[in-house]
């Protein structure tokens, strides 16, 4: 509950999870047939980079300022496009938070589901989507909130999984989430973001991912730093489940070209299968 999202609002963590949630929703968007977005993380709608917060950390400048530095790849025009859309004049002054950036690419026929525990956040997400029919919003646990809203009518769709990692089992309660989720949900496609400090709590989790009951587990990370400093935040990786066709391609496609905009000292990109495409 002490975690603020604003002190790190628009770092490189935020533009690599973004720029795969709309990789993601752009595979989805492809067949007419409508789909749910579940985030389950919410935090509130988009960030003042110009604020107290932001200021204090400067995070974003290695972030979000760094990405636009240079003229936009073209396989992330949906990504600068949610940026362009919280920022209608000519600077770059406020970030979307995912709720956000998820909202951008809704069609007619979508749907989005807000859950966020944090009392505050939740007063800033209901300011932020007022009168919007499509955008569900739910104050409750995220892995209790899985439980309750799943499955959803439609028969596709995206739950992102983006904790603070504040407490030190998040790991376990991630794939005890993801468990009991693909029990209600088999077909979702399921995104967990997570970061990376030191490298064997990582290695569990993947193992564990393994042996959940989904047809295919898929994992992108993006270092900016090489990885052998344990205490420091040296990357972040998606662990994709149940992933759109070619999602894989695009990923090998689009993340070196992230990598060399963000690192700072090394690192490195991985793209792989955890679970194997039949």
């Amino acid at each position: 509950m002490n975690y603020r999202h604003a002190y790190h609002a628009g770092n490189f963590a935020d533009v690599v999870k973004h720029a795969v949630l709309t990789l993601i929703l752009g595979h989805l968007r492809r067949k007419d047939a409508p789909f749910a977005v579940f985030d389950v993380h919410a935090g509130v709608g988009r960030y003042d980079l110009e604020g107290e917060a932001a200021g204090k950390t400067l995070e974003y400048v290695e972030g979000v300022r760094r990405f636009l530095a240079e003229p936009p790849p073209p396989e992330l025009s949906d990504y600068v496009a949610a940026l362009r859309a919280v920022n209608p004049g000519s600077d770059w002054r406020f970030y979307p938070g995912s709720p956000r950036v998820a909202r951008h690419l809704l069609r007619p026929q979508d749907r989005l589901v807000l859950v966020e525990l944090h009392p505050d956040d939740v007063r800033a997400l209901r300011r932020e989507f007022a009168g919007d029919a499509q955008v569900a919003i739910h104050q409750r646990d995220a892995y209790e909130a899985l439980k309750g809203l799943l499955p959803p009518p439609e028969r596709r769709g995206l739950v992102l999984i983006d904790p603070p990692f504040e407490v030190k089992d998040e790991f376990t309660r991630a794939a005890h989430g993801l468990r009991q989720a693909l029990k209600r949900w088999p077909t979702g496609v399921y995104a967990v973001w997570y970061p990376i400090k030191d490298r064997p709590p990582v290695a569990a989790f993947h193992e564990v991912l393994k042996g959940l009951e989904a047809k295919e587990v898929l994992v992108a990370e993006l270092l900016v730093f090489a990885d052998d400093v344990p205490a420091r935040l040296n990357g972040c990786g998606l662990a994709i489940l149940n992933p759109p066709w070619q999602l894989d391609e695009a990923l090998r496609q689009i993340l070196p070209e992230l990598h060399r905009r963000l690192r700072r000292r090394g690192g490195a990109v991985r793209v792989e299968w955890l679970v194997q495409p039949a």
